[in-house]
């Protein structure tokens, strides 16, 4: 069963496990299962989803019930006026705060313009050796994208030499194989925290939490967080 964690009568909110595809796609053959049929089933209704996170993304997925509710939503995701906020475990100790303002590169080779601001909410130091260094140091951080890119949090964050742990595309191999070696964790660790926004019907100022999955808490432990 999908974790509700928003219902009302335009719009419904699911908390994304890690690894599950919102829907179909031909770049994923191998899936099997989806969000947005998996919901549907489970609610018995139509819904849509209105904005999209990465397969190995959880968190915060937001669907909508009718054509229109989509439309207006999906407007306010195109412009920018959904505040999106994600939390990441990352390689090395980050900056107390930082912005990162470097464009990214569409698929066909255009630029456009991506800009992400995080702050450091925890650092750990584990007494674990890897490569040349005694120890390996990580950091928890909240990251707010200004912009929607795609893979943009993932991009960024390696971009700044702090890659995402569990991030095999963007991310390091290394820590992406110690953490699978020695702990068997091979969840990506960022997590889709909440959406704020204005009700595409009431236009009230509406927020949707969503809780970590055990895989992140479990890390978080490890951490000693």
């Amino acid at each position: 069963m999908l974790d509700i964690i928003f219902r009302d009568e335009h719009l419904i909110a699911i908390n994304k496990p890690h690894g599950l595809l919102v829907h179909r796609s031909p770049i994923a053959a191998d899936a099997e299962e989806f969000a947005l049929q998996l919901l549907r089933d489970q609610i018995r209704q139509k819904v849509n989803p209105v904005h999209r996170l990465d397969r190995k993304t959880g968190g915060v997925l937001l669907f909508a019930f009718d054509k229109q509710v989509e439309i207006t939503m999906q407007k306010q995701f195109a412009e920018n006026l959904v505040s999106k906020k994600y939390l990441a475990i990352v390689r090395g100790h980050t900056p107390d705060s930082e912005d990162i303002d470097y464009p990214l590169r569409k698929e066909n080779g255009t630029l456009q313009e991506a800009f992400t601001t995080y702050r450091t909410l925890k650092r750990a130091e584990l007494d674990v050796a890897l490569g040349a260094h005694p120890t390996s140091r990580y950091s928890l951080v909240e990251a707010t994208p200004a912009t929607g890119r795609m893979h943009q949090l993932r991009k960024h964050f390696s971009h700044i030499f702090h890659p995402i742990i569990g991030d095999r595309t963007h991310g390091c191999n290394k820590q992406n194989k110690l953490f699978k070696d020695r702990w068997g964790m091979e969840t990506m660790l960022l997590h889709a925290s909440s959406l704020s926004f204005n009700h595409p019907v009431t236009n009230n100022a509406s927020i949707i939490y969503a809780p970590l999955q055990e895989e992140f808490i479990r890390v978080m432990g490890l951490m000693g967080w």
